[in-house]
């Protein structure tokens, strides 16, 4: 594939097919988990490399899956590389896989990786498919901390709180409390709040794509005029 495609690929994984903002995929563990940025950051990061192992590993066996078990067998790859990032979590931050709890194995369940998985790695080759599964995991993964730090930030007050729980006993202090006397907001830590800060989001996503197309056309425009339309009529000879 050329640089080009590989771009495109970035692109599309980041932005045009946002897999939380643009496909709608895997919102049970987006809105259930992010309330704060360490949450939002360790299930972002057992998505990512859940969905770049299984997509370089399900492009590897393409050709001798037979269509009748495709779809059972992309399940049990996935499965698999889910027990993997359960396992690390377990071994290097036990009690954030406290905190995260069921939404951990539940990423087996998510359509985002399983869509992936079909649509696309099952039909290019192991460098492609790896790339798209890391675009993608990067663009889930921002979200979710984005929606995990608009939460916090509103819900509590505090930014980057209790990152220890990812980052070892290094990051204890790494919270921030920009304002002293804050009163919480209780809305935005419960799951309604969720749904608002998603919404938010999506809204500021599509406000941005209307303008950038908006930009687009006066430029279309000028070029079109540039050119000269001939018109020929009659038998050409």
């Amino acid at each position: 594939m050329t640089d080009q495609t590989y771009k495109q690929l970035a692109v599309n994984g980041l932005w045009n097919n946002n897999p939380a903002l643009v496909q709608v995929l895997g919102l049970c563990p987006l809105l259930a988990v992010s309330g704060t940025v360490v949450n939002a950051m360790g299930l972002g990061l057992a998505t990512l490399l859940v969905l770049v192992c299984s997509n370089l590993a399900v492009s590897l066996i393409r050709h001798w899956i037979s269509p009748a078990i495709r779809l059972p067998a992309f399940v049990m790859i996935i499965a698999a590389f889910v027990t993997c990032a359960e396992l690390l979590m377990q071994a290097f931050a036990y009690p954030l896989y406290q905190v995260l709890g069921i939404f951990i194995p539940l990423i087996v369940t998510n359509c985002a990786i399983l869509g992936r998985a079909e649509a696309f790695a099952s039909r290019v080759g192991p460098l492609p498919a790896a790339w798209d599964g890391l675009m993608m995991g990067l663009g889930f993964l921002a979200v979710l901390v984005l929606l995990g730090g608009i939460r916090e930030l509103v819900g509590q007050g505090t930014l980057f709180s209790q990152m220890h729980l990812l980052l070892g006993e290094a990051a204890r202090d790494w919270g921030w409390k920009p304002f002293s006397d804050y009163p919480p907001v209780l809305i935005m830590i419960l799951p309604p709040g969720a749904f608002l800060g998603l919404g938010l989001l999506i809204a500021a996503k599509n406000a941005i794509d209307l303008r950038r197309q908006s930009r687009l056309k006066p430029a279309e425009a000028k070029t079109a005029a540039g050119q000269h339309r001939v018109r020929v009529t009659g038998v050409i000879r």
